[in-house]
């Protein structure tokens, strides 16, 4: 692997740890249920670009699996949590 993409790699990961702490204060303080369930959906994406990203540095299809089934439980929990929201309860 080349130094450039080792060095952007390595600011990627970064970035999207600082991302996910940012998300996660808002996720615990967010001031409405809205905001709380917007970060956490980053939350799962942020996750699922993680995931590729390992993917990529270490050449491994087993994060790309991953990443899917991230995705797929980011969907679904969005969902309900949209549903539910929406009931009002």
């Amino acid at each position: 692997m080349s130094t450039f993409l080792s060095v952007a790699i390595a600011i990627t990961l970064g970035s999207y740890g600082l991302a996910s702490l940012l998300l996660l204060v808002r996720v615990l303080r967010g001031p409405t249920a809205q905001d709380r369930v917007l970060a956490l959906d980053l939350l799962y994406g942020i996750g699922t670009l993680s995931a590729l990203v390992l993917g990529i540095r270490y050449a491994s299809h087993v994060y790309f699996e991953a990443a899917l089934v991230i995705a797929l439980l980011g969907f679904v929990s969005s969902s309900a949590m949209a549903k539910f929201l929406l009931r009002g309860r």
